[in-house]
């Protein structure tokens, strides 16, 4: 009875020894990584709205999650190399900003989930089999970009009543332009509008860019989603001016620099909600069963500046569109 006596106390005591140790085993914190083709800067609304998003879900960087930034500061062939360092860093998901590094962080892993903050055609582009069942590591948002040409073109129609020639800025480069471009032609037979297609691949084919809208008679400028074209954003809208070509983008920073106005997704919604994958990944979720979604929130922005700098009128029917106006 008394060896029985002692077993139990050393079995009490070991157990009283053991319980503090396991309380200070330290909780793994999940670590996100964001990876962008563009500078960090360039996309500071969009990254503080994917934090905005995360802490709304109870997140806490530094405390309950860490994020690991990489970008690219427009060089796409580092991409491979920063997806690659947060695959090393044994990172939980990769968040993406854009088609180029949803592509380098695909090729760089088939395991660890990845979250596309925005893609134009994620189906078309290969990253997902369909965007009800992804099917793969890759899940989040679609920008819907080629599908809201005709709208532009409609929007470039009310400012300039007599448009008969469209010049199309793009990147042949530039995963899902030739959808953008095939929709965008679509549209302009519906509106009997003829495109001039300008190939820009790198930052020194803007200036010849304009110079061929003027040689084409443009009356006005339609801007694709292109990586070149969003680094140089100010070059464009001080181009456009020049040239007296009233011109449209797919993005409000377009309009904050000086462009005339925008109609597009709002790629700093879709970046808030790319908080929500994350959560749902974090807590089990399997990327593939995560169907992906659409934008439900779209900006039209208009720069009354730059129409007056351009003589034009923005007629009232735009105006109450708007969802902000920069006077």
């Amino acid at each position: 009875m008394k060896k029985r006596v002692i077993s139990l106390a050393l079995g009490a005591m070991l157990l009283a020894l053991c319980l503090p140790v396991e309380a200070q085993q330290p909780t793994k914190i999940p670590r996100i990584g964001l990876l962008t083709a563009t500078s960090l800067s360039a996309v500071a609304d969009r990254t503080e709205a994917f934090r905005r998003g995360l802490r709304d879900l109870g997140y806490v960087e530094g405390k309950n999650i860490f994020i690991e930034y990489r970008w690219a500061e427009g060089k796409t062939e580092r991409l491979h190399d920063l997806a690659a360092e947060l695959i090393r860093l044994k990172v939980d998901v990769i968040v993406t900003s854009g088609p180029a590094a949803t592509r380098a962080a695909k090729e760089a892993t088939v395991t660890i989930p990845i979250v596309m903050a925005q893609d134009s055609d994620p189906v078309g582009n290969g990253l997902v089999a369909s965007l009800a069942r992804p099917g793969r590591n890759i899940t989040g948002l679609s920008s819907l970009a080629a599908e809201i040409s005709g709208k532009r073109l409609e929007l470039l129609k009310e400012i300039v009543p007599r448009l008969s020639r469209v010049a199309v800025l793009g990147s042949s480069i530039t995963p899902g332009n030739a959808h953008a471009l095939r929709e965008t032609e679509l549209a302009a037979k519906a509106f009997g509008v003829q495109l001039q297609y300008v190939d820009v691949l790198v930052t020194k084919d803007i200036a010849p860019a304009f110079r061929a809208a003027a040689k084409g008679h443009a009356d006005a400028l339609l801007v694709l989603t292109s990586l070149v074209l969003i680094s140089q954003r100010p070059q464009l809208a001080d181009l456009a001016v020049k040239s007296r070509l009233p011109a449209i983008y797919d993005r409000g920073e377009f309009v904050e620099d000086g462009g005339l106005l925008c109609y597009g997704t709002n790629f700093t919604d879709l970046s808030r909600r790319a908080a929500t994958y994350v959560d749902r990944i974090l807590k089990g979720a399997k990327p593939a069963d995560l169907p992906v979604e659409q934008p439900t929130k779209f900006e039209l922005v208009v720069n009354l500046k730059t129409a007056n700098a351009l003589g034009l009128k923005i007629p009232n029917s735009i105006l109450v569109q708007a969802t902000k106006v920069i006077e």
